[in-house]
């Protein structure tokens, strides 16, 4: 057996691994997944012997293998790494290895390979950087060298490619609406592609958001998964693929990366392209394990919030366009007494601004409605002891306003005139420098004048005909990049500042836009019920201190549905929590109900914000079990929620994930919010005791035979607070 040790590479990290042998041309994948061990010699020999496929009837005539970089060159009749051509020549990409570095640490550890394809003189910088959370994030960077032939080099995709095994045989991602916002959609994985691609200008409200493979049946808390995840706020392209003679001695592929419109990247020589990083993820503990190491990764940024994350009263179902200074006292006078933290003015502040059809892009104070300016008001929200926020959307514009008369240049679309209006609105050319300008000078100056402590910054309108200048050159690219451009400047000269993600709810929530901002609008909806799924599943990429969950009134502003109040609060309990009513409206005893919540929320937030997101899996859809648990198991908050009625009478025992087993706890229902009504005469025979704090149970019965749930009515909630004894 040759020795070919000394050229295979491993990231290793919280039980996965990557695995690549520097072959020739182009190196090659050997493994993606379970961490194998510390190989010896003789192992690592062994793996890449065994990484070489049988030579198929009626194929090339040398094994084909499944490099870093799959081209045609390698027999790859899958999706290509990538594809361009220079003036209509070298549209067949020939890489070969030219340099490598590898810089393994005790968790993960980062590997680069130099390729070049001499044709077009392209060279391909490729990274992997394995994370202590086990996350894999792969990026590459495209150049074209400065001796190159001077025509340009048009760059059709670029996709990010990693090995599936057979048993990776099903597949989830997501689609969805407004106010409906990650919607799961499983299928079968067979021979061909599953493509899903995004062509709005932003991930949208149908994100794929995150796309796993698994063995069939995969679920919450079990199921070896294969996920990945495009970091990029714009257009996207996901894909899961598997043809009948495999990728080498892998079955499949999965990967995703920018998608580019048709003459977007044309690299000119000196000129670079940098792909997006894709996020890739193993878990042998199904949706859960892979959710926990993309909140892990997520908590271990140096930008990630540190300080306990304040509860919020957003103005806008309260009251909507009607900004009248004296009714906005006094509902910060309530929001002060209930308990929130950060008061957030939205939509209806700027000149011109009393309906959605004028006025976006004057960022100014409308001296009309607000004479004194935002002062007034800003200055009685401190003297409560309360934050200051606004509402912006500055990527968008009404033809109703004096920037677009202004500078109707600045307008997005094509030269022969823009395309129809969205929600009343166009598109602000980011990628003119006056225009960015524009708004980097009066965000600043409103973030300065008012100390403005958080922007919610939202993007409603999807991006279509995204061109500009006179011979329509597309812009998606650039007007993301220059979006990223603008909020790292703002944040640059206000270093406390904090952004929300909010475009039409959660139309724009990936890795992209997290590494600027501080937290996610999940969805427009506040319905408990269509909450209850929305944040179930944004919970398998974001931990919930970065999730926006508010309670809505009783009667949803989306849905018109009659909530109860123990669903519309315990649901907006785990995530960043907020408030979206009006609360001068609200009677004696909902406010009382409401103050109960922040406190409890308050007292909860360190287990909310820093545990373990688990969910359990039911054969019910209509019934949810969901919680946070400490990391030392040392407690624990459980939502058990029903939706709808079921036919079930009696719906046996639950486990209640994530617990240790040798422990002892102490099971408590939390009765701040009020109890839900029951759908039979009398609990089970646990709840008496547990409604006084005082049951104890030890945590093999908890986490392994599980509870009898009581069987609540449609729309109820059940909060359930778990804590290890002394004993335990």
């Amino acid at each position: 057996m040759p020795d070919t040790t000394a050229r295979i590479h491993t990231l290793r990290a919280a039980g996965t691994a990557l695995v690549v042998e520097l072959t020739e041309p182009v190196p090659r994948v050997l493994h993606w997944g379970a961490d194998l061990g510390e190989l010896p010699p003789d192992a690592l020999a062994a793996l890449a012997l065994t990484g070489e496929p049988a030579l198929l009837n009626n194929s090339i005539d040398i094994p084909r293998r499944f490099t870093v970089w799959p081209t045609e060159a390698d027999g790859w009749s899958g999706t290509p790494a990538h594809e361009g051509h220079l003036a209509g020549t070298f549209a067949a990409p020939r890489l070969t290895l030219t340099d490598s570095s590898y810089q393994p640490q005790s968790e993960g550890g980062e590997l680069t390979l130099h390729l070049t394809d001499a044709g077009p003189g392209l060279d391909v910088t490729l990274t992997y950087r394995l994370e202590p959370s086990g996350v894999l994030g792969v990026r590459a960077k495209l150049t074209r060298r400065c001796d190159a032939d001077p025509a340009p080099y048009d760059l059709a995709h670029v996709t990010t490619l990693l090995p599936l095994p057979r048993r990776a045989a099903e597949v989830l991602d997501f689609t969805g609406k407004w106010s409906r916002e990650r919607s799961p959609q499983r299928r079968p994985l067979g021979f061909g592609s599953h493509v899903r691609e995004v062509r709005r200008g932003k991930p949208g409200l149908d994100s794929p958001y995150q796309v796993t493979a698994g063995v069939p049946g995969f679920g919450f808390r079990s199921g070896e998964v294969w996920a990945v995840h495009v970091a990029w706020s714009g257009d996207q392209r996901y894909l899961v693929e598997q043809l009948p003679e495999g990728a080498g001695t892998h079955a499949g592929v999965l990967g995703g990366g920018e998608l580019l419109r048709a003459g977007e990247i044309r690299l000119a020589p000196g000129e670079s392209y940098t792909t997006p990083v894709c996020h890739f993820a193993w878990s042998d503990q199904g949706l859960d394990g892979l959710a926990d190491r993309f909140h892990t990764l997520l908590r271990a940024r140096s930008s990630h919030p540190r300080r306990p994350r304040p509860v919020i009263l957003n103005s806008w179902e309260a009251v909507y366009f009607d900004h009248d200074l004296d009714r906005l006292l006094r509902l910060a006078d309530k929001a002060a007494e209930v308990g929130v933290e950060r008061f957030v003015l939205d939509d209806g502040w700027f000149r011109g601004r009393r309906s959605d059809d004028a006025g976006l892009g004057d960022w100014t104070v409308d001296p009309v409605v607000w004479p004194e300016g935002l002062g007034p008001l800003v200055d009685h929200v401190r003297s409560l002891g309360m934050e200051f926020g606004l509402w912006v959307e500055p990527e968008m514009v009404n033809l109703d306003s004096d920037l677009a008369r202004e500078h109707p240049d600045w307008v997005l679309g094509p030269a022969r005139g823009i395309g129809p209006p969205a929600r009343h609105q166009h598109i602000l050319d980011l990628s003119d420098t006056g225009a960015w300008q524009y708004l980097l000078d009066s965000l600043d100056a409103l973030v300065a004048k008012y100390d403005v402590a958080c922007l919610k910054w939202d993007h409603n309108r999807e991006l279509h005909e995204t061109v500009h200048g006179t011979a329509d050159r597309p812009a998606a690219h650039a007007q993301v990049r220059a979006l990223y451009r603008l909020m790292d400047a703002l944040r640059e000269r206000h270093p406390g500042l904090e952004i929300e993600s909010c475009a039409a709810g959660g139309g724009r929530i990936d890795l992209g836009i997290l590494e600027r901002t501080d937290r996610v609008w999940a969805s427009d909806c506040n319905d408990p019920l269509e909450r209850q799924s929305i944040q179930r599943w944004t919970a398998q990429l974001l931990p919930p201190e970065l999730v926006g969950t508010h309670v809505g009134p009783g009667i949803s502003h989306t849905t018109a549905r009659l909530g109860s109040d123990t669903l519309r609060l315990a649901t907006a309990l785990f995530g960043h929590a907020g408030i979206e009513m009006d609360l001068t409206r609200c009677s004696p005893g909902e406010l009382a109900r409401i103050t109960a919540w922040t406190a409890l929320h308050r007292k909860l937030r360190p287990l909310l914000h820093g545990g373990r997101t688990v969910r359990a899996d039911l054969a019910d859809e209509a019934a949810l079990l969901h919680g946070v648990v400490a990391h030392d198991g040392s407690a624990a908050l459980y939502c058990w929620a029903r939706l709808a009625t079921s036919p079930e009478g009696q719906y046996g025992r639950v486990q209640l994930p994530g617990l240790a087993s040798e422990a002892t706890y102490q099971v408590r229902v939390r009765t701040e919010l009020g109890l839900p009504s029951l759908h039979q005469i009398d609990g089970p025979a646990w709840l008496p005791a547990a409604l006084d704090g005082r049951l104890a149970l030890p945590g093999s019965v908890l986490t392994m035979a599980g509870l009898p749930m009581p069987n609540l009515n449609p729309g109820q909630a059940l909060l359930l607070e778990v804590r290890r004894t002394e004993a335990g």
